[in-house]
């Protein structure tokens, strides 16, 4: 990897995001996947088929491309929180009351999790993010006030270390929870495989430039790992944030030795 200078440009800049990104998942592949991926397969599997066939989801999924992909919480960010949200609404469900309603709450889930980011870039982006969703899901997609009110709290509630809504009915808490834990699975090995190269390229930042202050983002990676809300999340998102900081810590060594 090459410092950029006055011929290179934005295309060096370009080629050593390429060049880490492709180090980042070399690392991932060698520290390997959460457990939640082989434990609760079947879960996310069926959250999966469900996502993928909704006509609701993919009605959302089309307004959503219509958006600017908020440096890595586009829509291939969306899809991901989603399918883990579905998963563990499944999983929260076991051995409950829910009965059949279960598909359906997984469908929240998914809704919630396509339109979570939708206004990424505004202050207070999980306030703001619910608002926007608010107005969409009462044009055109025939939710009842109840589902959407519980997917509109979920967004509201899903930006980590700020004021949480208390809520008390059960639906909008089982999937407020699922959407914050499936959100912040992201901020183990996503952060570092997509994220953050999503992020610098967006930007146009030198790689070389973000070394001083690498560390002190992993630091705040870290407090992610005691926020988990739902009894699955507390489960398995500590598993994803250290196989996350195990990749941040092995790439920064990597990455020392090309700067």
């Amino acid at each position: 990897m090459q410092r950029e200078d006055h011929r290179g440009g934005s295309h060096q800049v370009c080629h050593d995001y390429r060049e880490a990104k492709q180090l980042s998942r070399k690392i991932s592949f060698a520290v390997g996947p959460p457990r939640f991926y082989s434990e609760r397969q079947q879960e996310v599997n069926t959250s999966r088929v469900l996502f993928r066939s909704h006509p609701l989801v993919r009605h959302g999924l089309s307004i959503l491309r219509n958006q600017e992909d908020h440096f890595g919480h586009g829509i291939l960010h969306a899809a991901r929180v989603a399918v883990d949200a579905g998963a563990l609404v499944m999983m929260e469900s076991e051995g409950g009351s829910y009965g059949q309603d279960v598909d359906r709450f997984m469908l929240l889930a998914h809704l919630a999790g396509v339109f979570h980011d939708v206004r990424r870039f505004e202050k207070q982006h999980a306030k703001k993010s619910a608002e926007a969703a608010e107005k969409i899901f009462r044009t055109s997609f025939g939710l009842r006030e109840t589902e959407v009110t519980a997917i509109t709290k979920a967004i509201g509630n899903h930006e980590a270390f700020q004021p949480v809504e208390p809520l008390q009915d059960s639906l909008a808490l089982l999937i407020s929870d699922a959407l914050y834990d499936a959100d912040k699975f992201r901020w183990g090995p996503d952060n570092f495989t997509e994220m953050l190269w999503s992020m610098l390229e967006r930007r146009n930042v030198p790689i070389s430039a973000v070394m001083g202050r690498y560390l002190e983002g992993m630091k705040g990676i870290e407090k992610i790992r005691g926020t988990f809300r739902s009894q699955a999340g507390k489960a398995y998102g500590p598993d994803f944030i250290d196989r996350g900081m195990e990749i941040g810590r092995r790439l920064y060594t990597e990455l020392l030795k090309i700067q």
